[in-house]
């Protein structure tokens, strides 16, 4: 009986094994025989991922897919953007549609355990919140009982709005729609007397109103919202690349690299947690299977988290988002990455 019982053990645990070593690195082959990362962004997030009439895709998740391609494949250029609403995002990267889902969305239980996928981290501490018309007079979230509410399906935002409400005791109509830009065109043109969103994509939204001064966005943030790019779950070796690029963007701008320095700190630098980024000191890569220079050219070719902050949401864009609680943790934030060593 013991025999049998130990056979069929090995038997059970060879035939996972075998299923584990299959699956292994599936993503990162496909990736490199294809010369090119398949990435999930938002249909029109400004600051996150928007194309421009020309098609040029910017935002901070197109910055990451970029950094991704650089590390993986040397070239940051070497990435398709495949736009998802709300209710494909999930199922298209289940499906292999995509190798990459970077549409700031929110990583919670529900979806880190029942959709198949894997959050890399967080590379957005965002919350929900409202914006009105300026001519309402409405000053704060809880004189909204009773409004209509423009919201999207298939985001967090629905059952944290409706939670919100019910614990204040009010009412709301919602007005739903499955596109972001249906649900901004929706309450720019008056269709709805408020817009529930995270605080980032209000902005967002603002700036294509033709006048933004017309519209306010309410002081309360009614929940958390960790935004982060996601993997298909099974794939041990491409999670591993989609999270250490994510590290190696904040840790470079903790310590310092850009990508104005980073070549001179290449040939010079002496502190070894900086060699390691930079590719001149401890081979980081063959960890990852990847070479020694995978984060410099992450760097070199996009740059570090800051900096693709400023560029894409910080004071001097449209969206004018101040750091706040996306800082370093070492200027009062909360971005801490796990180090590289």
């Amino acid at each position: 009986m013991k025999s049998s019982l130990f056979f069929t053990f090995v038997l059970s645990t060879s035939a996972v094994l075998c299923a584990t070593s299959a699956n292994a690195g599936s993503v990162l082959d496909k990736v490199k025989t294809d010369g090119v990362v398949v990435c999930g962004v938002n249909t029109a997030a400004p600051g996150f991922s928007n194309a421009d009439s020309q098609g040029k895709w910017t935002g901070l998740d197109v910055d990451y897919c970029r950094a991704l391609a650089a590390a993986v494949l040397g070239d940051a250029s070497k990435v398709k953007f495949v736009p998802l609403n709300s209710p494909q995002r999930f199922s298209a990267l289940q499906a292999g549609e995509v190798d990459v889902l970077a549409r700031n969305t929110t990583w919670n239980l529900t979806r880190d355990a029942s959709l198949g996928a894997v959050f890399v981290g967080t590379n957005y501490y965002d919350g929900q919140g409202f914006m009105v018309p300026k001519k309402l007079g409405v000053k704060s979230a809880k004189q909204l009982n009773g409004a209509t509410i423009c919201v999207q399906s298939g985001t967090s935002s629905e059952p944290s709005v409706a939670d919100y409400f019910k614990s204040n005791g009010m009412k709301y109509k919602a007005v739903i729609f499955d596109t972001t830009e249906a649900t901004q065109g929706a309450f720019l043109s008056g269709r709805c007397q408020a817009y529930t969103t995270d605080m980032s994509d209000l902005a967002g939204a603002r700036t294509k109103a033709s006048n933004p001064e017309d519209f306010v966005i309410l002081p309360e943030v009614i929940s958390k919202e960790p935004l982060g790019p996601s993997v298909r779950r099974g794939d041990n070796e491409w999670f591993q690349i989609a999270r250490w690029v994510l590290n190696a963007m904040i840790e470079a701008e903790e310590k310092g690299i850009t990508q104005a320095n980073v070549d001179e700190l290449k040939k010079t630098s002496t502190d070894p947690n900086i060699k390691r980024i930079v590719g001149s000191g401890e081979d980081m890569g063959k960890l990852l299977g990847l070479d020694k220079d995978w984060s410099y050219r992450i760097i070199k070719q996009v740059g570090n988290y800051g900096e693709s902050f400023e560029r894409n949401l910080g004071p001097k864009t449209p969206l004018a988002l101040p750091r706040g609680i996306n800082n370093q943790w070492t200027k009062g934030g909360i971005l801490y990455a796990q180090p590289i060593r």
